[in-house]
């Protein structure tokens, strides 16, 4: 996907040493002018968590039970759910014999005794829900309760998340090419205007007049172009951001841009606590992005975009535009210098290697094979995990506010490893310890059955701690995945793990909607077996700390991969781009 796409157009920018030379001792490479600007882009990077799990709170799924068949006027109160419980509410016994493919939860708020219970030894005969009573003491109005997304329904409300995630995939591929053809400022401003229009058709498509089929049917298309521009600001944006400053700073630009990751999700657990309905949450989220729209007149396009594609008046226009902002001397030998060597590498430039380069030889098969998988699992487990907050048996705003809290210490903890333990070591641990975590769950409720608040505790721990993993060894997999391809097949290497890790973030929405109907822990047991095999497979990489990084396929054939041998000697290739942590996550 587009991930490799502007990534590996930063590299072959920066890699240029004319171009670093240019900045270093030109426009000073991290003035007060690219300190201003990035703080600009850092903000952009708060908006694609916002949308993401905005989903989380206007598609909650309240408590709920089936409507009292006598009751006109039913309500979810203390009184009527116990007399719904009294005569409707299928016993454990029912649920065995008539539903026992559905938890026991989910059939006595499914399913309803077909008359009402008067001789309590009888097994009734099950009936499902004609109507559904929402519990309105946490959420007040969400699309589940408005469309009755549950039981049978919950289809519908799984398709809007996963159709979302098919956004991202699309939006990738396309903003991605538009940002390398026509310019990085250019299609963030195009996705901003494209975000803010498609946020007012979430909040104000959907119309009881239209029907819940129309209303449903424009809300999945508003979504989808969503997760379109959401891809379009991120790649775009990081990009940017990392193409204003020299290599040695790309870790400190991922660094931060995970910091306001995070506080895109504090910001939008603060709204969502005072904006209790759908509607009004989606329409005040959607006024959020107007300011941004405005970046356009704000940000400049990159200057080493501007150099890649030949355009050097304008990216002289803009150098001594930095230059004098930071109070520097515009040197223009060195700038001509530049100009003559990117002229000639754009006359030596070569047609890219396709996919099949990602299957040539043994080790890169082996590497690219086993990348795909912890690219599906990461984010199979990651989205599985963070979208299941409102699960945790506690206030889900606090539950998501220290899921976000606990995300930002694991990339703290991260950043502060892993140029001294490495890649390879830390990733392992963390996929490993989020499977044995998940799987011990089975055994300490089953041995805790009857000390409920113990359990409740406990489990809250435990969820706390597989989030910490799940962040963990998310970020560091993006990192890793850049220093293990070539720069010859990075782009499409990236671009093809991007995509599986797409198919993992559906199947993780999959899992929390229709596997917790099953049974509740179906889900942590499966993300647990996942990563479990994930960080085991990842044990037959190499570690990439302070090794060059590998330039063409021969140089990955040279690495010295366990349990597999190669006798071919080394390549010693300067190393390019330290590529930031989740520098394409949403």
């Amino acid at each position: 996907m587009p991930i490799a796409t502007f990534v590996n157009q930063a590299t072959r920018s920066s890699d240029n040493a004319s171009n670093n030379l240019l900045v270093q001792t030109t426009i000073n490479a991290w003035g007060h002018y690219q300190k201003v600007k990035f703080i600009f882009i850092c903000f952009t990077y708060m908006i694609p968590p916002i949308m993401v799990y905005t989903w989380s709170f206007t598609a909650a799924t309240p408590n709920f039970r089936c409507h009292h068949p006598n009751s006109i006027d039913d309500a979810y109160t203390d009184r009527s759910n116990e007399i719904f419980r009294k005569f409707y509410q299928p016993t454990e016994i029912e649920c065995a014999a008539h539903q026992h493919l559905l938890s026991v939860k989910e059939c006595q708020r499914c399913y309803r005794k077909a008359k009402p219970a008067k001789n309590f030894s009888i097994v009734h005969n099950l009936q499902p829900c004609d109507g559904y009573v929402f519990d309105r003491s946490v959420y007040k109005r969400t699309l589940v309760e408005e469309w009755s997304m549950v039981c049978d329904r919950v289809g519908y409300r799984s398709s809007v998340q996963m159709i979302y995630f098919v956004g991202f995939m699309c939006g990738a591929l396309l903003f991605g090419t538009m940002a390398d053809r026509y310019g990085r400022r250019s299609v963030m401003g195009i996705s901003f205007v494209l975000m803010t229009i498609s946020g007012f058709l979430c909040a104000f498509g959907p119309q009881q007049k239209f029907g819940v089929r129309s209303s449903y049917i424009i809300f999945i298309i508003a979504r989808f172009l969503l997760a379109c521009s959401t891809r379009g600001i991120s790649e775009s944006g990081f990009v940017l951001g990392s193409e204003m400053v020299n290599p040695d700073k790309r870790l400190m630009v991922g660094v931060v841009m995970d910091y306001f990751f995070t506080s895109g999700e504090f910001f939008l657990v603060f709204m969502a606590y005072f904006l209790r309905t759908w509607r009004s949450l989606t329409f005040v989220i959607t006024l959020f992005t107007i300011p941004f729209c405005f970046f356009y007149l704000i940000l400049p396009e990159s200057p080493r975009w501007l150099v890649s594609k030949g355009r050097f008046d304008e990216a002289e226009q803009i150098l001594r535009h930095i230059a004098a902002v930071n109070k520097r001397d515009f040197d223009s030998d060195a700038y001509e210098q530049l100009k003559d060597d990117q002229k000639q590498h754009i006359a030596d430039r070569t047609v890219p290697l396709g996919i099949a380069s990602l299957f040539q030889t043994k080790i890169i098969r082996i590497i690219t094979i086993n990348l795909f998988f912890q690219w599906l699992a990461q984010n199979l487990v990651y989205y599985g995990v963070s979208q299941s907050t409102g699960s945790w048996q506690f206030d889900p705003y606090l539950s998501f506010a220290l899921s976000a809290l606990v995300e930002m210490f694991a990339y703290i903890f991260i950043h502060v490893i892993l140029d001294r333990l490495g890649r390879k070591l830390p990733y392992c641990a963390f996929a490993i310890a989020f499977g044995i975590l998940a799987l011990l769950i089975l055994p300490v409720q089953s041995v805790l059955a009857e000390r409920k608040t113990t359990v409740r505790v406990l489990m809250f721990i435990f969820n706390i701690s597989l989030k910490f993993c799940a962040s963990a060894s998310f970020a560091i997999i993006y990192l890793y995945s850049t220093e293990l391809f070539p720069t010859s097949v990075r782009t499409t290497g990236l671009g093809m793990c991007s995509m599986t890790g797409r198919l993992g973030a559906i199947l993780g929405t999959f899992s929390n909607d229709y596997l917790t109907r099953i049974w509740i822990n179906f889900p942590t047991v499966l993300f647990g077996v996942v990563s479990l095999v994930a960080g085991i497979a990842a044990l037959v990489f190499p570690e990439t700390l302070n090794k060059p990084l590998p330039q063409t396929v021969d140089d990955i054939e040279s690495m010295n991969l366990p349990l597999f041998s190669t006798n071919k000697q080394q390549h010693v290739v300067s190393r390019g781009d330290n590529i930031p942590l989740k520098a394409i996550n949403t």
